[in-house]
C-alpha cells in the first residue's frame, strides 16, 4: 500500500496547526496492528480512563479512526479507542497517519484532545499550554489559548511565571501574521502615513506600518480628535515602566491583542465551535448561536451595510453601539469571573 500522510512545517502557526487538525479528518484510513502502536503524546496526566474506554468498548457502532504519528507509531489522538479495541479483542484498528516532527505531533495531540472526545481537565490544559509556550514562544497568547482550550489571559499569566523563555520582539497571531509586541512605532508610522495621505486605505497603511487594520483605524480616529496616535498608557509602558514585561500591560493583557482582525476573530470562533464542552452545554450552545451571528458580521460587514434600508441605519447603529457596550461589560465579567466549570460528564 502506498503510504499517504499529512505533513506540517516545523515552524507552523497555530492557524496552520488547527487547519491540519481539520485536514486529518479527510486523510486516508489504514488498518494498523495494535501491537505496533505506542502511547507517548497524551496530554492527559491521568492517562487512560478505564471506565470511559470500557463504555466505548460496549458501543455497537464503529468508532472514528485514531490518529498516529507514522515515524514513531505513537498515538496522537484516540488512546481510549485504542484501549477499547484491545478490550474487544481486536488485533487491528483504523488509523489516519501524520508525518511530521515529534514536537508537532505533541502540539497536535493537545489540539485534537481539546476539541473532541473526552474533554481535558483544567490542569491538563494548563500543563499543555505551558508546553506550547516553551515550544512556540513566538506564538501570541491568544494563539496558544485556542490550541490549549484556555483564555488568553490565563496563557499570559502562565507565560509571565515561566523562566528562561527567549525574548520575542514579534508574536505570531491566530491569522499567522507576526506583529510587534509594542505597537508604539507602528502607530507613530501609521500616523505619519495618514497625515501624508488621508485617503489611503486602512490595509495599505497597516501593511506599511506593520500593524493591524483595526489599529490603523484607531490611529485615524485619534488623529481626527487631535490626540496622540499612541495611547498614553502604551506610551508610558514603552518608555520602560516595570509593568511592560514582554510588551504586557498591568493585569496581564498583551498590547498586541488590543485589536484583532476579522480573520483572527473567525478563527477563534471556529475553534470554540468545535469544543465539546460548549456544544454539549445548553448555555454554551446559546453562546455559539450568538457568536455565529457575530462571525457573519465579521465576514460580510461591507455587504450587510450595502444592502440595509437607508432609513434603518441610524437606529441600527444606535442599537449596535448599545449592544457593543453590553458585550464589553460581559467580556470584562468573563475575564474576572472566578466561576470554574464542573467536572465533565
Amino acid at each position: 500500500m502506498t503510504h499517504q500522510t499529512v505533513r506540517v512545517h516545523h515552524d507552523s502557526s497555530s492557524e496552520r496547526l488547527l487547519a491540519l487538525k481539520d485536514a486529518l479528518g479527510e486523510a486516508p484510513v489504514e488498518r494498523v496492528r495494535l501491537a505496533d502502536l505506542t502511547a507517548s503524546f497524551t496530554p492527559r496526566s491521568g492517562g487512560v480512563d478505564g471506565e470511559w474506554a470500557l463504555a466505548l468498548a460496549h458501543l455497537e457502532s464503529e468508532l472514528p479512526p485514531i490518529v498516529v504519528h507514522r515515524p514513531t507509531l505513537s498515538v496522537i489522538d484516540g488512546l481510549h479507542r485504542l484501549r477499547a479495541a484491545r478490550l474487544k479483542g481486536r488485533t487491528h484498528i483504523a488509523a489516519r497517519f501524520f508525518d511530521g516532527s515529534r514536537q508537532d505531533a505533541a502540539l497536535l495531540a493537545v489540539a485534537m484532545n481539546v476539541a473532541q472526545g473526552r474533554p481535558l481537565s483544567q490542569g491538563d490544559r494548563v500543563a499543555a499550554a505551558e508546553r506550547i509556550v516553551a515550544a512556540r514562544p513566538q506564538w501570541s497568547d491568544r494563539a496558544i489559548a485556542v490550541v490549549a482550550g484556555l483564555s488568553a489571559k490565563k496563557v499570559s499569566e502562565l507565560r509571565a511565571r515561566m523562566e528562561g523563555l527567549p525574548r520575542c520582539e514579534r508574536r505570531v497571531g491566530l491569522d499567522g501574521r507576526a506583529r510587534p509586541l509594542s505597537t508604539v512605532q507602528g502607530r507613530e508610522l501609521a500616523g505619519e502615513l495618514l497625515r501624508a495621505d488621508p485617503t489611503a486605505s486602512l490595509r495599505t497603511i497597516a501593511r506599511r506600518a506593520g500593524i493591524s487594520p483595526a489599529t490603523v483605524a484607531d490611529v485615524r480616529d485619534r488623529l481626527l480628535r487631535g490626540d496622540d496616535p499612541v495611547p498614553p498608557r502604551q506610551r508610558g509602558l514603552a518608555v520602560g515602566g516595570r509593568g511592560a514585561r514582554e510588551g504586557r500591560e498591568p493585569g496581564g493583557r498583551d498590547r498586541e491583542e488590543e485589536t484583532r482582525s476579522a480573520e483572527e476573530l473567525i478563527t477563534l470562533f471556529e475553534a470554540l465551535r468545535r469544543d465539546p464542552s460548549l456544544r454539549l452545554n445548553e448555555m454554551g450552545r446559546s453562546m455559539l448561536r450568538m457568536l455565529d451571528a457575530c462571525a457573519l458580521l465579521a465576514r460580510d460587514r461591507g455587504r450587510i451595510i450595502a444592502n440595509l434600508p437607508p432609513h434603518c441605519t441610524e437606529q441600527l447603529a444606535e442599537l449596535m453601539r448599545g449592544y457593543a457596550e453590553l458585550c464589553q461589560e460581559f467580556a470584562g465579567e468573563l475575564s474576572t469571573s472566578t466561576v470554574r466549570p464542573g467536572p465533565a460528564r
